[in-house]
């Protein structure tokens, strides 16, 4: 065998052994490249899901801290609330009361001069004045009579105790008689009147 035909066969084996080694090389290459890609996605995905866990939960940190802030506000608001119905309850509870001390003075200087051995008619008079003097201090914070004579039943204002005959037929399902006066404090009935109404 010449040097030539060696050196042929020499390179003949090279590219064989190129061709082979490409040939083994390339297809693992690209599987390589892909195993790669498969790998970074994953990763980014996680990542992403890791953003948006974090960005969740910073958003409910962020409502949880709004919303308990609104509860203590709340709590805060219903406890002032409670506070100042109870102090204007009792600034009127107190109004009512001063209102009435005068009334309080005059009884008992009616009893003291009663004890004395004032007259009967002295006394009565100064009895109705105390009554009329009481009454217009009640009219005054609010308190007003309901209204009975001759008026049609209405139980919004009116509690029947009895049915009596009437004595003519315009007076069915009027009120006839009024046992115990009713009692209105502003818009509210405090007291039905209880009345006896015609049928």
């Amino acid at each position: 065998m010449s040097t030539q035909e060696k050196k042929k066969m020499t390179d003949e084996e090279l590219n064989i052994t190129a061709e082979e080694t490409s040939e083994t090389e390339t297809p693992e290459n690209p599987e390589n490249v892909e195993e790669l890609t498969e790998q970074e996605e994953p990763l980014s995905e996680v990542d992403q899901l890791k953003n948006q866990l974090a960005e969740a939960e910073a958003k409910i940190a962020e409502l949880q801290d709004k919303y308990l802030r609104q509860a203590a506000e709340f709590d805060n608001y219903r406890k002032r609330t409670i506070k100042e119905k109870a102090e204007l309850i009792k600034s009127a509870a107190e109004k009512v009361m001063v209102a009435e001390l005068p009334v309080v003075d005059d009884m008992d200087r009616a009893l003291e001069n009663m004890e004395k051995g004032m007259d009967a008619d002295a006394c009565i008079e100064g009895f109705k004045l105390i009554v009329h003097k009481f009454r217009n201090i009640l009219t005054q914070n609010g308190l007003e009579k309901i209204e009975t004579d001759g008026q049609d039943f209405d139980t919004d204002f009116h509690e029947a105790i009895a049915l009596i005959p009437a004595p003519a037929e315009e007076l069915k399902g009027k009120i006839l008689d009024c046992v115990q006066p009713g009692y209105k404090l502003g818009d509210k009935v405090i007291r039905h009147a209880k009345v006896a109404v015609g049928q």
